[in-house]
């Protein structure tokens, strides 16, 4: 369930993708831990990374729509292997996969914008091997799109000039265009363009972090444009900033789970062959405890990211639930990988701070995630508007197979405004939770009709409604809850062994508890809510066989399974 870059075959993959996964593997392995832990170490610029990028057209065939791919039939916009590649980055490391990411961003105003030149050249700077950028935060405003202070000055005949600043944009030192928001200067209309830093008045500032990605802030003095270089205008220069990031934050989960998964080798290889007072570290029953506790959470992570994925893919204008199971991917799942570091620091203690460990990388890297493309507070404001419809509203929709197919989801650059969120309807999550009979999916159920009893007999007022301290643990609540209905439905299509799914929900029912009580605690909480907050309070059903299956059956195995090539 986890990967294991020395045995996956990417089965699920046509030819060529899987040639891109198992090259991309190849190139890390033959590289090695050390020289990837020197690089990061001395803050080197991965070209290496990038010329292999150039000359085996990745980046090209993974994120060029097919329209724009000229001869290339292999190039597409296609979310499976997307996640894939960037599992595999997050598990090599994110100073790659960061490159990778905001080359994502950087793309999506453009293949969203009718600016078809730009869309060409930008085809062309792909098969290049150009990499590309994303200017949206500033230094004073961070992403609050509505005190951008970048201006566009119009001229005459089509010119204008751009003036203003841009703060934490990766790649801004080498893309190939960096696409940039900004506000018109006479109308407040809000622009997206392309910038070139490699024209003169471009000037990099600077780079602002320690590390071996570059996450620049840059400013552009009198920077000269045309409508050649302008993607869109008003309206569609706003939507194309938010249905962009609703492109790339989906990828952050992915990483955070390349990162669990290399770190739980890492400590499980360490632990095993650790022997204290007479026996291996691994048969002392608290690091059994933690290492089910990290496994079952890496395999949610992954069921849940899948299932969401096939909902990315299936999107359209009439099925917009992708809407609620991106941003949890983002941030539940981002937040889910910080917690399987702790639980497997906890394991491999000091050996985690070592130079020759992957692990050190990991406890700073795995702390980035839920902090980009939104805050988890900006995400799960996001995530509480689909409450109402999805407990008491829900729709019909057909069902969703596996979406593994090699097509382009050409719906992602489409997306349409970015309002009425509050209008989106959900299948009924009742339908996943009734297909499975296991005691900790029963008790969960219980949890999860208390919490609507909680929704319907005592709702939040209009002031816990403005509360957004009250919101974040009513929402945490809420989050379990669709992330429990996806784990569910992927773990029906893939087949998972049903001592792990039970052992997935002996977490789920001890997190709700842990919410249910912050929530009881909070000051705004009336003493009704508190009361029905107090009920949701359930241990697991307990289990020593199924959880000797769990451990002897799917986490033993995976000791000396992997380690990278040094």
């Amino acid at each position: 369930m986890l990967l294991n870059p020395k045995t996956e075959k990417y089965e699920h993959l046509d030819e060529r993708s899987r040639e891109i996964m198992l090259k991309t593997i190849a190139f890390f392995e033959a590289k090695g831990k050390e020289r990837c832990k020197e690089d990061l170490r001395g803050r080197v610029w991965h070209q290496d990374f990038f010329d292999f990028i150039k000359e085996n057209r990745i980046f090209a065939d993974l994120l060029t729509p097919s329209r724009y791919a000229g001869a290339h039939k292999d190039a597409r916009w296609d979310t499976t292997r997307i996640c894939d590649f960037n599992e595999i980055l997050g598990f090599y490391g994110l100073s790659y996969w960061y490159a990778w990411q905001v080359s994502i961003l950087g793309l999506g105003p453009i293949w969203m914008s009718a600016n078809e030149k730009v869309k060409q050249k930008t085809a062309d700077l792909l098969a290049q091997g150009g990499i590309f950028a994303f200017g949206l935060s500033e230094r004073t405003h961070g992403a609050d799109l509505y005190s951008s202070e970048m201006m566009v000055t119009p001229l005459a005949q089509g010119r204008y000039v751009a003036d203003g600043g841009k703060y934490y944009i990766g790649n801004a030192n080498k893309a190939a265009y960096v696409s940039t928001f900004a506000k018109n200067s006479e109308t407040g209309e809000y622009v997206f363009f392309v910038a070139d830093p490699k024209a003169p008045n471009y000037d990099l500032v600077k780079n602002t972090v320690d590390w071996s990605g570059y996450v620049a802030e840059y400013a552009l003095n009198g920077y000269p444009l045309t409508d050649d270089e302008i993607l869109s205008t008003g309206q569609d220069a706003w939507d194309a900033a938010l249905n962009t990031v609703n492109v790339g934050k989906f990828n952050l989960g992915w990483a955070s789970l390349g990162i669990g998964e290399h770190c739980f080798y890492e400590a499980i290889n360490h632990a095993a062959h650790r022997n204290l007072y007479g026996r291996f570290v691994t048969d002392f029953p608290h690091i059994r405890r933690l290492f089910t506790d990290a496994f079952s959470k890496l395999v949610a992570m992954k069921l849940f990211a899948r299932r969401a994925a096939d909902y990315m893919r299936s999107a359209s204008a009439d099925d917009r639930r992708y809407l609620l199971y991106n941003p949890l991917v983002k941030m539940k799942v981002t937040c889910e990988g910080e917690e399987v570091i702790n639980l497997l620091w906890d394991v491999i203690a000091a050996r985690g701070f070592e130079k020759d460990m992957y692990f050190e990388n990991a406890t700073r890297d795995i702390r980035t995630l839920p902090k980009l493309e939104g805050t988890v507070h900006v995400n799960m404001a996001l995530v509480v508007k689909f409450m109402a419809n999805y407990f008491f509203s829900p729709g019909e929709f057909p069902n969703i197979p596996r979406r593994t197919d090699p097509v382009d989801d050409t719906f992602l650059f489409d997306q349409g405004p970015t309002r009425g969120l509050g209008k989106i309807k959900f299948h009924d999550y009742k339908i996943a939770y009734d297909s499975v009979d296991l005691p900790n999916t029963a008790i969960f159920k219980e949890q999860v009709n208390l919490l609507r009893d909680l929704l319907m007999s005592a709702p939040p007022s209009k002031d816990q409604s403005k509360d957004i301290d009250f919101l974040l643990s009513l929402g945490e609540l809420f989050t379990l809850v669709a992330y429990g209905q996806l784990i569910i439905e992927e773990a029906n299509l893939e087949e998972v062994d049903k001592d792990v799914l039970d052992q997935i929900f002996d977490f789920m029912i001890r997190d709700f508890s842990k919410f249910a009580l912050q929530l009881s605690q909070k000051p705004g909480v009336t003493d009704v809510q508190a009361a029905h907050c107090l009920k949701m309070i359930r241990n697991p059903a307990g289990d020593q066989a199924r959880y000797r299956r769990v451990w002897d059956n799917h986490i033993t195995p995976l000791v000396d399974a992997f380690e990278q090539h040094p």
